[in-house]
């Protein structure tokens, strides 16, 4: 590998394509990765080389699970992946497609960046995130939550004729069943934390069907697990490019899936929202990106050094 674009005590960024540079960085060399990859067929970033705009579905979940096999190399046997993902629709080459949804806002379709996927009918969603996941299951990867991201703030569609579009994806894979992860650093408030619960469970249970039986259980006094439905706004970061997500997402992915004192990557480092989190929290930080533009925004963004985080992320 060559000389990093950016170093500091903290955060080291690579300027390159991530399959590339992904190659070059030695085995588990890395705790957790929270990640953001260029979405199929939304956007066109103006730079060459770029993901997103390959001929068909297909090639797109052929590259991306390229550049996971070397993701899971350099991750630690223990560590956790996470990806934030959508979805798109396919549309007749030379048509618009619906616009961004809000929670990634300028996105459109083009003709180009739609080429080669005539082989799925008009206005089918292509279901690009669970194309992923079983190709990434296929690969070796454990695929352990599915979780919807809810942006309760995201713009209105004009669309008519389905529901709008108001959540992504972010799909949580390890190496091994056996992980760091860590859920009381994100545990929710609980009212009736420390008391019991009572609730059912299938066996039977005298005064019960048989199928059922009366289970009580004391709350966790740390509070509650999260699940995996997380309803974060989006904030938009000024001055950062279209694909920014907010900065509360990789705190709570970090905060589960990185042992103290560990290396976050980011294969996609964008404005770099993903090493803001990493600062914050106390992790070291590696951010791969294709475009320098991206690089030069982050580390402005990092040059303003570390606040305090919002006690509810």
């Amino acid at each position: 590998m060559t000389s990093p674009y950016y170093r500091d005590e903290q955060v080291t960024l690579w300027l390159g394509d991530a399959l590339d540079v992904l190659r070059g960085m030695p085995d588990e060399s890395v705790d957790c990765i929270v990640t953001s990859p260029p979405y199929y067929g939304l956007r066109d970033y103006g730079v060459p080389g770029q993901y997103g705009l390959e001929s068909s579905p297909a090639e797109y979940v052929e590259i991306m699970r390229q550049v996971f096999v070397e993701a899971r190399r350099v991750l630690a046997k223990d560590g956790t992946c996470w990806i934030n993902l959508d979805d798109s629709y396919a549309y007749p080459p030379g048509s618009a497609g619906r616009q961004g949804n809000g929670q990634r806002q300028g996105r459109t379709f083009t003709a180009e960046g739609l080429r080669g996927t005539r082989a799925i009918p008009p206005k089918n969603l292509m279901l690009i995130p669970e194309r992923l996941a079983i190709a990434f299951q296929d690969d070796g990867w454990i695929v352990r939550n599915r979780i919807v991201w809810h942006a309760p703030n995201s713009m209105p569609e004009s669309v008519t004729d389905r529901l709008a579009h108001r959540y992504e994806t972010v799909l949580l894979l390890v190496r091994d069943a056996r992980y760091a992860f860590d859920l009381d650093a994100i545990r929710e408030p609980q009212k009736t934390a420390g008391q019991r619960h009572e609730g059912r469970s299938c066996g039977s249970g005298e005064g019960w069907p048989s199928e059922w039986s009366a289970k009580t259980r004391a709350l966790n006094p740390k509070g509650g697990n999260p699940g995996d439905v997380w309803s974060i706004p989006t904030r938009p970061y000024p001055e950062a490019h279209f694909a920014t997500f907010p900065l509360e997402l990789p705190v709570r992915c970090i905060k589960a899936g990185c042992k103290p004192g560990g290396t976050v990557l980011d294969p996609f480092s964008g404005s770099g929202t993903t090493g803001e989190a990493s600062r914050k929290l106390g992790r070291r930080y590696i951010g791969i990106d294709l475009n320098p533009a991206y690089h030069d925004l982050a580390i402005k963004r990092f040059a303003q050094g570390v606040l305090d985080l919002d006690p509810a992320a």
